[in-house]
Order: structure tokens, then sequence, then C-alpha cells
């Protein structure tokens, strides 16, 4: 109770003071806000249907309109009214900035309030804001720590946990109407049986069949993800999932050059530089890459940084069971490399090596770190709980810096079998060098932003690449480079493998932080004009459907 009256009496005064600026500092926070809404650069969202039937297009509209309720859902989940919030807002610059970031809280500044609000809470609104741990602790709920279950308190002050399908019942209802009318459409039968599995799923929580059978489909031209899935939200405990949607355009000739690579998985997990025990899981055998347009974004996906690429399911069980689909976003990927990775290179990457910073060399990154994310345990060697379990709100972190770096070495054993040959390693370390920089941007709020820091500072330490301080430029050394990758993926799967929470605490803590220097080299490519996300122009009429 102390605890709660501290919390309010500190959110009290914080409100008394963000709302005592003078008009000064109320303009000059508007400029301000204008070039943080300039640094999201406008890409228009689309790709080629003329291959895709009238079933097919008219089944895009009612799955348009479905993703659309995950991005009210989300908004709720993020910071909850969001129309009470709109409506204290009459400055446009500052609604387009809430907009962006799904609420007041600056999601690529470490959630720093631009809007005069108390900070964020780390648990989002999936908890009571004056919930303690020890609260929470103390309930007496099995299903306290589900993905789909929110925490609240009754009128007697008591937490009890309520399900998503319920707590967002009037949305849900909405879009299983539409999603019905969108397999009814559906000729593919694989797609046809996801669809009318995941109307199952969105009505019971239960999202196990419905992610069997999304990982079963082979031939679908268009993809749907649709509920809660990702639990960076969360960084409280990082038990609670978000809702969001992707609309995806498959392309069909690029896939099929990448069917090969995820035969390869067990091979890959097999080779880990690591004891048995750390790799003694394996892969689910049906894992499979696709390349795609995404021509909608809604809800968790659509704050903030934007995804270029998907790794689904989450269900450890799932991964066990069937694998992973790998999903390669190459529209909103080739945006980024253009307008933000090619400036960025040509700033800090010495100026010999950035012949090296190439778009294959970002796709392949990219993609493998999608597939690392299927490498390594799921489970705690002993067995007795998952990493995700062991690790609990360092997890992500953890997770998304061996996804990083097991890329780059899944990368590296390609071109040892001679089945990577269109470039060079070289090309791809650098590139993977200059977009550290470019994910640095992004804060240190998420999980992923934390995971580039503890990588660039073990490079550092490691000596896989120099910075010359007369020109502000950095080097890779190719042979340490290599070295490190090898030692931090040995360290990162130990630190899974064991469950050790202490340690990734304390790693993440240290180095899951941007230090002067760095910061300084950030500040460069911000002076520079250079973008630092995209934001998209996107739905049916974008795509030329009516």
């Amino acid at each position: 109770m102390k605890q709660r009256i501290l919390t309010f009496i500190a959110s009290v005064a914080f409100i008394i003071i963000a709302g005592c600026g003078n008009q000064t500092d109320k303009m000059e926070t508007k400029s301000e806000l204008q070039k943080k809404v300039n640094e999201f650069i406008e890409v228009e969202l689309t790709s080629d249907i003329s291959h895709l039937t009238e079933n097919q297009k008219e089944m895009l509209g009612y799955l348009f309109e479905a993703g659309k309720l995950m991005e009210d859902i989300f908004w709720k989940q993020a910071y909850g009214n969001k129309e009470e919030l709109n409506n204290k807002i009459s400055d446009p610059v500052v609604k387009e900035f809430v907009k962006i970031n799904f609420g007041p809280w600056e999601r690529l500044n470490n959630n720093t309030p631009f809007f005069d609000t108390i900070p964020k809470p780390l648990g989002a609104n999936y908890y009571p804001v004056d919930m303690t741990k020890e609260e929470f602790e103390a309930l007496e709920a099995e299903d306290k720590t589900n993905l789909y279950t929110l925490i609240r308190r009754d009128e007697n002050g008591a937490l009890y946990t309520i399900p998503f399908y319920e707590a967002y019942k009037e949305e849900t209802e909405k879009a299983i109407e539409l999603i019905t009318k969108a397999a009814s459409l559906a000729k593919d039968e694989g797609f046809k049986k996801y669809l009318e599995l995941r109307v199952k799923a969105l009505q019971t929580d239960d999202y196990y069949e419905s992610d069997v059978a999304w990982m079963e489909m082979k031939s679908n031209d268009i993809d749907f993800i649709v509920g809660p899935i990702e639990n960076y939200e969360d960084a409280l405990y990082g038990y609670k999932a978000a809702h969001e949607a992707f609309i995806l355009i498959k392309d069909q000739e690029w896939s099929k050059k990448l069917d090969k690579f995820a035969a390869f998985l067990p091979q890959f997990q097999k080779d880990l530089p690591v004891p048995y025990e750390y790799k003694s899981e394996a892969p689910g055998s049906d894992s499979d890459l696709g390349v795609y347009d995404a021509v909608f974004y809604a809800g968790d996906c659509n704050a903030g940084s934007k995804t270029i690429a998907i790794n689904l399911p989450n269900d450890e069980q799932v991964r066990l069971d069937k694998g992973s689909r790998k999903l390669q976003l190459k529209n909103s990927m080739r945006a980024k490399f253009d307008k933000i990775l090619v400036p960025i290179a040509d700033l800090l990457i010495v100026e010999n090596q950035r012949k090296h910073v190439k778009f294959n060399a970002f796709f392949e990154n990219t993609m493998f770190h999608e597939v690392a994310h299927g490498l390594g345990m799921s489970s705690t060697t002993e067995g007795s709980q998952t990493v995700r379990e062991a690790l609990q709100n360092y997890y992500t972190s953890i997770e998304e810096g061996k996804a990083d770096i097991l890329g780059l070495y899944v990368v590296t054993k390609l071109y040892d079998m001679g089945e990577l040959t269109d470039g060079e390693l070289m090309d791809n370390f650098v590139t993977f060098m200059a977009g550290i920089f470019r994910s640095a941007r992004f804060g240190v709020a998420s999980s992923h932003g934390k995971a580039n820091m503890m990588r660039f500072y073990f490079f550092q330490e490691k000596g896989a690449f120099t910075r010359d301080d007369a020109t502000g430029t950095y080097q890779v050394d190719f042979d340490k480079m290599k070295i490190a990758m090898n030692e931090l993926t040995e360290k990162i799967l130990i630190i899974q493998g064991d469950g050790n929470y202490e340690e990734a605490k304390t790693w993440v803590e240290s180095d899951g932080k941007i230090k002067e220097v760095l910061r300084k080299d950030l500040d460069r490519i911000n002076e520079a004009g250079i973008p630092r996300d995209i934001r998209f122009k996107q739905g049916k009429e974008i795509l030329g459907l009516n």
C-alpha cells in the first residue's frame, strides 16, 4: 500500500510540473516534435496484385477491416482510452506523433513523455498502474502469467485476471465476423483452414491449432497474421501479448529461391559452437522461408519502429512440433535500406568499406536473424522451465541478441558450404555493422535496442571494429569479427540454456544502453537529416482496391 501511495504522489507531482512550462517552452516542444515526426519518412505500402482473383481482392477488403480492429485493441493495451487522449490535444503535430507512438511516450527515446503525462508504466495497460510486484506474486490465479490475460482490480481493490476474449469482446466479435467472411471467399484450402481456426482461437485464446494450420500453408498468395502475438509491450514481466495484424502478398518467385535453406536448420543446430546440452533440441522440420510485400501493418507492429521480417509462431511447442516460418517483407526492407541504411553507411563507415554495404547482404542478415530464432534451446538444459520463463523480463533482449548474432553465424556457415555465392562474407559483416547504427537510433526502450547495444560493446571489447577518431568512421576487422561472432554466440546460448537470470540481468543493465561516444555519432546522423524510420500510407485505396 505504501508503494502505491508513493506512486500516486509522484504521478501527481509529475503532472503539476509538466503543466507549468511557459509558452516558449511549448513552442520549442512543438518545433522539436515536428522534427521528430519528419524523422519517420512516409512510404506507400503497395504491391502488384494483378495476379489475384476477384475473390481474393474482395477477401482483402475484409482483412483490412479486421486488421484495423487489432489496432483498436492494441491502443487499449499500450495506453488505454485513445479518444480521451486525442480530445486533450489540439495541435495536429502532437496528434501525429501520438499516432506514431500509440500514446504520449516516445518509443524510440526510452519511452520519454512528450505530452503532459506520467511516465509510461512498465506493464503498459496490462496491469493496474499501482500494482506492486509483491501483490502480483501473492495473486493466486493459475492464468496470471498467461499471455492472453489482463490483471485488474475488483471493487474491493483485489487483483483478478480477465481473458483477452472477454476484455476485448466488442472488437474481437467484429473481427471474427470479418475473418469468417474472408474465409468463405478463400479458394486455397490451407488458407481457408487457417482463417477458420484463427476465428476459433480469437474466441478461446487457444492459438495452437491455428498456429499449426498457419505453419502448414504452402501455396497461398495472401497471408494474414492476426491476434495477440509478441510480448515486447509488457516491459514489467514480458508475460502479456499484444494485438497486431499484417496483410502480406507473397512473392512466389523470390520465395522459391529460399526454399532450400530451411532444410539446413538441423545441421545449423548441430554445428552450434557450444556443448551438446545447449543444442540438444531438434528444430521442427517444417520450417520454411518466404518473401512478401507488406500491404498493411496494424497494432503492435505499427508502433514506433517498423518490422521488416517475421519469425512465427512464438509458441515453443509449435516450434518443436512444426518449426517456424520466416517471412521477409521485401518492400519495407528495401525502403529502409535505400532511405536510411545507405546514408548512415556513407557517414559512419570508412570509405574503402562502403562498397560492402549491399541490399542482398542486408536481406540475408535480416532473413537469417529470423531463422536463428529457431536455433538454440526453447527450454533450459535441466528441463524444468522454458527459457522465456527463466529469464523473465530479460528474455526478449537476450533472445533478440541471439537471433542477431546467430543470423550472422548462419550466413557464415552458408558461405563456407558454398550455398551463398552472390557476394562475399565481408559484405554481410560491414552491412551488419552499419545496421547496428540504424537500429541503435530506435533507443533502448525496446528489447531490440538493448540487444543492439550489448552486441556493439561486445564487438568493441573484442576489437571486431575500430573507430577513427579523426574522421568519426568505423572499420570492420574481418578476422576479429568472425572470432567475436563465435564467442558471442556461445555466451548467449549458455545463458539461455542455463536459464541464468542474474547473468542476463547484469549484462542487459550494464550494456543495454547508449554510451557517450556512440551517442555523439548518433547525433551526427540526426543532424545530417537521415530518417530514423518509416511510416506508412496504407489501405485499400493505396493498393488500388475500391
